[in-house]
């Protein structure tokens, strides 16, 4: 189960680095507010006091929070599945604008208090990584990972 995680991140990640580039080649960037983000992916706030007008240009989706901190540019909204307040401490240092959480997983008090303490819009999605990926895509977000 855990190898088949790790093929469907590294796909997300091949798949990123071509469909960043066609987003370059059209010019196709979009700035969308958290709020559309909740909405898109029927979303529930988790901290207190979230900036519903962050807006967010990029999104990237990992599970491992080594690629996160190698490939997520700051600014950007990051969609995982690990809910331990590792996680909120990856975004602090990553500089991430807010971050999904996936496949109906929601955090423990901890990392949601830590996340408030630092300002980190947390949300829950019900729907599977894939599923937000392509949803996010959809309404014209692009990925993070830029190979140059």
């Amino acid at each position: 189960m855990l190898d088949m995680l790790y093929r469907l991140v590294y796909i997300f990640f091949v798949y990123s680095i071509q469909v960043s580039y066609a987003h370059e080649k059209k010019g196709k960037k979009r700035t969308v507010k958290l709020e559309e983000i909740i909405k898109i992916v029927d979303g529930s706030v988790l901290t207190k006091g979230a900036n519903l007008d962050l807006e967010i240009l990029f999104c990237g989706a990992s599970d491992l929070m080594s690629d996160v901190l190698a490939y997520v540019k700051a600014g950007a909204l990051l969609l995982t599945g690990l809910i331990n307040p590792q996680s909120i401490r990856t975004a602090e240092m990553a500089d991430i604008a807010a971050i999904v959480f996936v496949r109906g997983k929601a955090p423990g008090s901890e990392a949601v208090s830590l996340a408030d303490e630092l300002g980190i819009p947390l949300v829950a999605s019900p729907y599977s990584m894939y599923e937000v990926c392509g949803r996010l895509y959809q309404a014209g977000i692009p990925p993070v990972m830029v190979m140059e």
